[in-house]
């Protein structure tokens, strides 16, 4: 506070022209204000942390000192929480959650965020509807029937609905769960955009929404509560990690082959900005040819089929979505008379059994995991909101990567 009280006041006349000053905590915003406020300045002053004590940043909101403080949780009440649940065998304890932050300003600083307004008032079974994208993967299916069988333990009544690869049937799924008052709606949406009105619909109604498996982009982040599932962002990331380490350009560039899953679907936005991130940081490696397969695997085949009719082959890497796209490329590439896993290789994204077994077989290189399994953690976090408990921001799976040195081992208690 008083370094940055000091390093302002050194300031003096160069702060004339700041409209706003960003400080990284509230006692260093504290000391900003002290600062221009002996220099004649008024900025608009943001700090972080938000702790609720006497001088904290929710009493510098309230003296009119900041304009604004962003909540930073100390994670301790959540840990607690977590732990007692571990110790007391809770099923669906996440292994990584990312903690919700609040914008606190005058406006908001006495009136808290009611997640009791969500408790069930009742001790009727909890009502879910569920709106999931479609069958369109083994690994669809394995998320599927962990999302019924985690419904049928923890005693909640589920209103499943398929739709088909078709956001048009997603959203009607969604105005019958709010005709029907379910208690909670969760959403697997088929793409990213075009959810703001249902999701309005939904508010209104009192309905909270929860998204599962895959997120959306929405003008306003308070349509919904939380997001469980998967960092994609981080599975293209890994999935560019290994071919540097594994496949070396040693002879020129090494060409790549991109495999994309449906368009504008969040994980192939993100799988493709991680992957494409992570490569810029390794010079030597290009994507030479990108097309969706809609993460199936006829769409994995004719990805291949067209490139083979259009161009003589001289990929050296294949960058598959999903596990499905690579192995309709791996079934597309032998019909050709190139060798899967060996003349090119072959890296994807869910590991599913089938994915360990064409590893096993030497057909497949490497899978990054995208673990389905997310009933037993989207079942808990209902339940909490039901509650009352705050959800975190994001609840994250736990996932790793493997390939043919360990493929053998870890196919042996594979579930999915």
């Amino acid at each position: 506070m008083d370094q940055a009280e000091d390093l302002f006041l050194e300031l003096g006349q160069r702060l004339a022209g700041v409209d706003v000053v960003f400080a990284h905590n509230d006692y260093m915003a504290s000391g900003v204000y002290e600062a221009v406020k002996k220099l004649g300045y008024s900025p608009e002053i943001i700090g972080v942390d938000g702790f609720s004590g006497p001088n904290g940043g929710m009493d510098l909101v309230r003296q009119g000192k900041l304009s604004e403080t962003i909540t930073c949780p100390t994670g301790g009440k959540e840990a607690i929480r977590y732990a007692m649940d571990i110790l007391n065998e809770v099923s669906g304890v996440p292994k990584q959650v990312i903690l919700r932050s609040h914008n606190i300003t005058i406006d908001n600083v006495d009136s808290e965020v009611k997640w009791e307004q969500y408790k069930k008032k009742d001790r009727n079974t909890i009502q879910v509807g569920y709106s999931q994208v479609g069958t369109e993967s083994a690994w669809r299916l394995a998320n599927t029937e962990s999302i019924k069988s985690a419904a049928r333990e923890a005693g909640i009544s589920l209103h499943f609905e398929d739709a088909d690869q078709q956001q048009e049937r997603q959203i009607e799924a969604i105005r019958t769960f709010i005709r029907e008052e379910v208690d909670v709606i969760v959403l697997s949406p088929v793409v990213d955009s075009g959810w703001d009105k249902v999701l309005t619909e939904a508010r209104e109604a009192g309905i909270p929404v929860l998204l599962s498996d895959r997120r959306i982009e929405t003008e306003d982040d308070g349509l919904y509560l939380t997001y469980i599932g998967a960092d994609f962002m981080e599975e293209g990331r890994r999935a560019m990690r290994w071919i540097a380490a594994n496949v070396k350009p040693e002879h020129g560039p090494v060409k790549i082959m991109e495999l994309q899953g449906t368009l504008g679907a969040s994980p192939t936005v993100e799988r493709k900005r991680g992957f494409e991130e992570q490569m810029a940081g390794n010079p030597g490696y290009r994507i030479a040819y990108s097309e969706s397969g809609d993460f199936t695997y006829e769409g994995g085949r004719r990805i291949i089929e067209d490139y083979t009719e259009n161009y003589l082959w001289d990929i050296d890497v294949i960058y598959a979505h999903n596990d499905d796209m690579a192995l309709g490329a791996v079934n597309a590439l032998e019909e050709h008379g190139i060798h899967a896993g060996s003349d090119v290789v072959i890296v994807s994204v869910d590991g599913t059994k089938d994915a360990f077994q064409a590893m096993i077989d030497g057909k497949l290189n490497c899978a990054v995991e995208c673990n389905p399994l997310l009933g037993p953690q989207l079942m808990k976090a209902v339940q909490d909101l039901m509650e009352g408990k705050e959800l975190p921001l994001r609840i994250i799976t736990e996932e790793k990567v493997y390939d043919q040195t360990d493929a053998r081992e870890v196919m042996k208690e594979r579930r999915y």
